[in-house]
């Protein structure tokens, strides 16, 4: 794919709007450096230099698409507290919609802080009460979702299996969407095993893959169309999930797509240097969704993500890439 037509897909894409539906959370890093071993225990001691929080999880998949269309909502869960509010002013300045945001009494909003040294993360700390939505809060959150549905042009699920995506969720979204032929895409979690017939398309990582296809995860083939036991998972979950499109993220081996009645398609790596992998998967189903709503084909649409990825990882902490990042990584 060249750069008009990335550049075609972009300026469709500025025009969608995209609702994302999963578990949000606030990410925290703390930036320092190591100089000595604590007399407490024998752990490093980090002198703190900087701090900073950026919206994760799902939110995370809000922020990726809000540097392409001016209109993003998130539907998500979050507690009665600080870390709440400060999550949805971090979305709200970064002009994504939370007016779907729920806001549950007595739970925590989930927040990931993760400590940083000479640009190796030394522990991450995890602030979360893994609980699933009760009949009340449930029907609430489908109501948003046919609230908004005709300002809606996709549907993203991010399931970080924090417990909001539960089977009634799925189902009920997708029997609102599917009349309107709505683009649903899956970013799945394997210990949340659901029935996903009936979306658009899943990404899972490799991992995920084989877990959900119940196949020993062994080391990855240089040639991901030569990799057997890969090419076996893609089979098996297509089948499985009943699903049209099925695009696997491969890290270092780029991503492989699996369009049903067409051979399986592979994209290598576009990363130069890997910094940090953190929110690679969010930006891959964030952009991949975002071309498939905009016109483009399912291997047109796997570019747009692996391309977009590569930028991601070559920067620190839960990065977002720019549309003019992206278009200048695509021949001429």
């Amino acid at each position: 794919m060249n750069r008009s037509r990335i550049h075609n897909i972009l300026a469709a894409a500025s025009s969608k709007r995209i609702l994302v539906i999963g578990d949000v959370m606030l990410d925290e890093f703390v930036w320092g450096r190591v100089s000595r071993i604590s007399p407490e225990a024998p752990v490093p001691v980090v002198e703190v230099s900087r701090e900073k929080s950026y919206p994760g999880g799902a939110a995370n998949v809000a922020r990726n698409l809000a540097e392409f269309t001016r209109s993003v909502r998130v539907l998500g869960v979050v507690g009665s507290d600080g870390y709440g509010a400060q999550l949805r002013g971090l979305l709200e300045a970064e002009r994504i919609q939370t007016d779907c945001l729920v806001e549950v009494a007595g739970l925590p909003t989930i927040v990931k802080t993760r400590i940083i040294a000479r640009q190796q993360q030394v522990v991450r700390v995890d602030r979360e009460k893994r609980t699933s939505p009760d009949a009340e809060t449930l029907r609430g959150i489908v109501a948003q979702v046919e609230r908004v549905l005709p300002e809606t042009d996709a549907i993203i699920f991010e399931d970080y299996g924090k417990g909001l995506i539960v089977q009634e969720l799925k189902n009920a979204v997708c029997a609102l969407a599917r009349p309107e032929n709505i683009v649903v895409t899956v970013d799945p979690n394997p210990g949340n095993p659901l029935d996903w017939a009936g979306v658009s398309a899943i990404k899972p990582n490799r991992s995920e893959a084989f877990a959900a296809a119940g196949i020993p995860h062994g080391e990855p083939a240089d040639r991901p169309l030569e990799d057997a036991p890969l090419l076996e998972v893609g089979r098996r979950l297509i089948e499985q999930w009943k699903v049209g499109q099925l695009l696997i993220t491969l890290g270092e081996h780029g991503m492989i797509l699996f369009d049903e009645g067409q051979p399986p398609y592979h994209t290598p790596t576009r990363a130069q240097e890997v910094f940090d992998v953190s929110g690679a998967g969010d930006t891959a189903i964030s952009l991949y969704t975002l071309a498939l709503a905009s016109g483009a084909t399912a291997r047109e649409a796997a570019e747009v993500a692996n391309h977009a990825s590569g930028i991601v990882v070559g920067k620190l902490g839960t990065a977002t890439v720019s549309a003019d990042e992206l278009a200048a990584s695509f021949p001429e």
